[in-house]
């Protein structure tokens, strides 16, 4: 049976910070589902690392710094028309407010809040994104009122986004261009490499998911997917929460 609304056969898709974590899931799972995938993250080693892991032919990577934006509009002018846009890359920073600054501050914004919306602005100027596309913003819990002692910073930073997808949804809807986000719980993406948290402390907090685990990257993916095909072609401004039934409890 060849029937698949969730297929990406003819569709070029574009994934920021797609070295590692989420964003390496979603573009290798974007090309086994037929997407030929357009990948950018700063670190070119683990870039081609995530390169040779896609499947199928004509892919393109380039080395990219979101935070500045010349390089944004280097990859821009030189990447194809993209049917869909996976805005992912961003980071995150356990800061106290007592011990933030402009720095600290204007960092995560740079990254997890102004390029992202740039990217988009850019790729519909030069009309790059046109009519039947699907934008997918990763944001979190945290940017939909999931509070954490110390990441204000972040949740600040991915609340904008989750109401840009809502404003963003509303203006492009004219020219059928969709814009969604996803919201994940936590994911493991390797969490206790970082060292800011024990073993013991991951499983004690595992117990507040009632399916008992934390996310995996494809379970991000596979939703983002699902935003980027024809299946969701009557969803749009949705804020899409991914978390294992968190926010049931």
């Amino acid at each position: 049976m060849s029937y698949n609304p969730f297929s990406l056969e003819g569709k070029t898709v574009l994934v920021t910070g797609a070295s590692s974590g989420i964003g390496k899931s979603a573009a290798i799972e974007c090309s086994k589902m037929g997407a030929r995938v357009v990948i950018t993250a700063r670190d070119e080693t683990r870039l081609s690392q995530t390169y040779h892991e896609l499947e199928g032919n004509n892919h393109q990577m380039f080395l990219c710094d979101l935070s500045q934006e010349e390089s944004i509009d280097l990859m821009v002018s030189n990447i194809p028309e993209v049917q869909g846009l996976v805005n992912n890359a961003g980071f995150t920073k356990i800061l106290p407010i007592p011990f933030i600054n402009s720095d600290e501050l204007s960092a995560i914004f740079e990254v997890d809040t102004f390029a992202p919306i740039l990217l988009l602005q850019k790729l519909l100027k030069k009309k790059k994104l046109r009519k039947g596309a699907s934008v997918v913003f990763t944001s979190s819990l945290a940017g939909i009122g999931c509070c954490t002692v110390g990441n204000s910073m972040y949740s600040a930073c991915k609340g904008a986004i989750s109401a840009f997808v809502k404003n963003a949804a509303l203006e492009l809807a004219p020219k059928s261009i969709r814009v969604n986000a996803v919201c994940p719980g936590m994911v493991d993406t390797g969490i206790l490499d970082s060292g800011t948290v024990t073993k013991e402390q991951m499983e004690a907090d595992k117990k507040n998911y009632p399916l008992g685990r934390y996310g995996h990257p494809e379970d991000i993916a596979w939703a983002m997917i699902y935003l980027l095909s024809d299946a969701s072609t009557w969803v749009t401004g949705d804020n899409l929460i991914i978390d294992g039934g968190l926010t049931t409890k």
